[in-house]
């Protein structure tokens, strides 16, 4: 059975010999080939140059052809932020402080424009070069997550003030993700994921009513087509994981955040397969191999078996040393490497972080937000986090400084540890987590600094 085959029967619930392996090979593939991100992303000789060494190196059963959630973006009017290490970021909303906005204000989608011509010819290259030993993924931007890029952090308003604007917006969005799913499947991607990493910042409630038939527009395009489809989440989806498992998607898959015994209950319940959840940061990026399997292996007793993908929680950064998605993948592949794992590897020694010193909160003039990010550069929920700080910050009355703490650095994760966060993205005001993997509305955080600057000045008069 080739690793292709063993992918897809997961990807259904089946029965498999072994796990099925998908690395999220995006950016970090142009690593792979010495070449920056901006460059890989905008050629598809290079794209597939790096799919063709991550299969080398790790031997995967799937591969994302990109992991570029800006592609739709792009193509509807929003200007791009573009990384050297990183996929681009989106910097400008077309709907954005519109009174009178309308879904309807969108440009038509088209597939000739912008870089999706040549993520297709990627993809036709990499289905004839390596699809028949490799299950090709096509990634597509969630109807909700492309909703707030066009909307910008006001969506989080309007899902009071004008819900049945923001109900339609989604099913807009839907449409182009249909168009998306469709040119993959023509080109010849397998597996249609729908990545919509912003539905980890709202509620059950909300995900029902703004994500569900917009997602299920989609799903059911992709098996009407005969392809298969894949609910992608990177953040702490948990309070979500019943709701998006009531979608008619194929599989869902989740970021490292999430109890993968939980979730994996959860999703067997209503048939779906599961896939997950290694560590990006702490583990892949800068952890060693050892740490890898182990990871690795934490996610196999919870989840091996039946219909269950190993994979990264999301998108490998550019940087992540190739010998640990190896070590972790060979986790799956190979049953007496794993046996071997089980009684040899030792975990590293934990960081203390004992020379990361946090500020005198009591006694700074400003009220300090700390924003925990795994970047806002490259993280759709991470860029709006800090967006609200930035956008509070000039609003409010107080004087407030906003400090971002990436953990795709040792000083970022260093102050998560510290600072008592457990999920991403988190706003800390003062060195108090406030706003866990939850995106605040402008005046509701506006509030909560401004309360804060007014306990500091009480507390600075007695």
């Amino acid at each position: 059975m080739t690793g292709r085959e063993i992918a897809l029967k997961a990807v259904r619930n089946e029965e498999t010999p072994r796990p099925a392996w998908v690395p999220y090979v995006g950016v970090h593939g142009a690593s792979l080939i010495g070449r920056k991100a901006g460059e890989f992303l905008k050629s598809s000789d290079l794209i597939v140059a790096g799919m063709k060494k991550a299969k080398e190196l790790y031997r995967p059963d799937g591969l994302p052809v990109v992991f570029d959630l800006q592609l739709e973006a792009e193509v509807l009017g929003c200007q791009l932020h573009w990384a050297e290490d990183g996929p681009p970021a989106v910097v400008t909303h077309p709907l954005e402080g519109k009174s009178d906005w309308n879904a309807n204000d969108l440009p038509e989608f088209d597939l000739t424009k912008g870089r999706i011509p040549l993520v297709m010819e990627a993809v036709r290259k990499a289905k004839a070069e390596i699809g028949d030993e490799v299950a090709l993924y096509g990634l597509l931007c969630g109807p909700f997550t492309l909703a707030l890029h066009m909307l910008g952090n006001d969506i989080f308003l309007e899902m009071f003030d004008e819900e049945e604007k923001v109900e339609q917006l989604a099913l807009k969005c839907a449409e182009v993700g249909k168009a998306m799913a469709a040119a993959y499947m023509e080109n010849g991607c397998d597996v249609i994921a729908v990545v919509d990493p912003m539905v980890s910042q709202i509620s059950p409630e909300h995900f029902a009513q703004f994500v569900t038939p917009a997602m299920n527009e989609i799903y059911d395009f992709i098996q009407e087509k005969g392809g298969l489809s894949c609910c992608f989440v990177c953040g702490d989806v948990t309070r979500n994981l019943e709701v998006m498992s009531q979608t008619r998607c194929d599989n869902i898959s989740v970021d490292e955040q999430i109890d993968m015994a939980k979730f994996r209950a959860i999703a067997q319940a209503h048939g779906k397969s599961c896939g997950g959840n290694l560590a990006l940061t702490v583990v892949l990026l800068m952890g060693t191999e050892a740490d890898a399997k182990l990871n690795a292996i934490r996610c196999l007793d919870a989840c091996g078996g039946k219909g269950f993908i190993l994979s990264p929680g999301c998108d490998l950064p550019y940087a992540t040393p190739p010998a640990n998605i190896a070590a972790a993948g060979l986790m799956a592949l190979d049953e007496y490497q794993l046996d071997v794992a089980r009684k040899t590897c030792q975990a590293s020694q934990a960081d203390s972080f004992d020379d990361i010193v946090l500020p005198d909160y009591a006694n700074e003039s400003a009220v300090i937000l700390d924003v925990i990010t795994l970047d806002s550069e490259t993280c759709a929920p991470c860029q709006y986090m800090k967006g609200a700080a930035d956008n509070a910050a000039k609003a409010c009355g107080a004087e407030v400084v906003v400090r971002e703490h990436k953990i795709t650095k040792r000083e970022g994760v260093g102050h998560m540890v510290k600072l008592g966060v457990a999920n991403l993205p988190t706003i800390c005001i003062d060195g108090e987590p406030k706003f866990n993997s939850i995106i605040p509305d402008l005046p509701t955080l506006v509030k909560a600094i401004e309360a804060k600057a007014a306990d500091k000045a009480a507390m600075a008069r007695r």
